[in-house]
């Protein structure tokens, strides 16, 4: 279980991330040894029996425990802190269902209230709630997949994303271990850096955030590919110099990794894939811009050097796309400016 955060407002934020994940995977929903273990662990001493209690009632409570169970954090907002406590709000999206029949896993958004404790050494949930979040539409170009394609993506297929909220001096995620796990984080917050609404915004940031996770030897294509990309979206969506149209509506992109499957591994390179979840368009009025989310399956290639591991490419692969209710209605395009500004970000790997 994830433990061992810094004692800081990204460490409160990556505990709270970790600790929703958790819960919605489906090996807690489904065991109950891992579950009360899982509790034990992340919870605070006081809490964690009423939490167990809690958490046994719900999953009893949801019938056919789901094959297919991930939970992606889209934004984090620390509501409070202090070096004893802190409150973190965490808007979510959940992919829950079976990778057989005739049925595809379901889509869903929650908003997600953490309160956590500094208790033995590390961030403890001392409280949780959560309701219905905000709902961003599937964007419209993708088709959801059947049943039988999420077989890659269920239990003991493939790993939740794990986040420790360390960042190194220069404010991105601090050097990972030369292993399988820490490969797995770099690209995590890769994908994550990639789809942060500075990467398109702000070119002073983007060329610090490539210099601190790109290899040396593939920098120089990688900010020229990066640059055009950006250049693309803000001509596109017609942004201007501070990020947002005329009429003041800001960019809004998020991305959430819901599931890590590693494809190859030595101690000098590594692959890995990634199911992500992203949420892109204008919180303003014009609801033709809205902001829509939409689903890839990425493959982000490593190398070590320099003391961490260094991304050489992020290719994009197939969408791998759950359904979804035609019938909810979407939230109001302008209700995502709370959860788009840079303090929503969420913690990284």
């Amino acid at each position: 279980m994830p433990v061992g955060y810094p004692r800081t407002e990204a460490g409160a934020k990556a505990a709270a991330a970790n600790y929703v994940t958790v819960s919605g995977s489906s090996s807690f929903l489904a065991d109950k040894a891992v579950r009360h273990r899982a509790i034990r662990v992340m919870s605070s001493a006081r809490t964690a029996a009423d939490a167990i209690e809690e958490a046994d009632r719900s999953a009893g409570s949801s019938g056919r425990k789901p094959a297919v169970a991930r939970t992606g954090v889209l934004a984090a907002h620390v509501l409070g802190f202090d070096i004893h406590k802190a409150t973190v709000h965490l808007w979510t999206t959940t992919v829950r269902g079976s990778a057989v029949g005739a049925t595809s896993p379901q889509l869903a958004f929650r908003s997600v209230t953490v309160g956590l404790v500094w208790e033995r050494g590390d961030w403890r949930v001392s409280s949780s709630s959560s309701g219905p979040g905000l709902v961003a539409p599937v964007d419209v170009r993708q088709t959801v997949n059947v049943a039988g394609d999420f077989v890659d993506y269920t239990a003991g297929q493939a790993v939740d994303p794990v986040v420790s909220g360390v960042v190194g001096t220069d404010g991105f995620p601090a050097s990972y271990a030369r292993t399988a796990a820490g490969a797995r984080a770099a690209a995590t917050s890769a994908a994550q850096l990639y789809g942060d609404p500075r990467f398109f915004t702000d070119s002073s940031w983007r060329h610090r955030m490539l210099a601190a996770t790109a290899s040396p030897d593939t920098l120089d294509s990688t900010r020229t590919d990066s640059d055009s990309t950006a250049r693309l979206v803000v001509d596109n969506r017609g942004l201007g110099a501070d990020g947002k149209t005329s009429d003041g509506s800001p960019l809004v992109t998020r991305t959430a990794v819901l599931g890590v499957r590693p494809v190859s591994y030595s101690e000098q390179a590594a692959s890995v894939e990634l199911w992500t979840a992203s949420v892109g368009g204008i919180a303003g009025d014009d609801e033709t811009q809205r902001p829509r989310i939409a689903f890839l399956r990425m493959t982000v290639d490593l190398v070590w050097g320099g003391g961490s591991w260094r991304t050489t490419a992020v290719t994009p692969g197939e969408p791998l796309v759950p359904s979804f209710s035609a019938t909810e209605p979407a939230s109001a395009a302008e209700r995502f400016a709370e959860v788009g500004g840079v303090d929503d970000a969420p913690a990284t790997a």
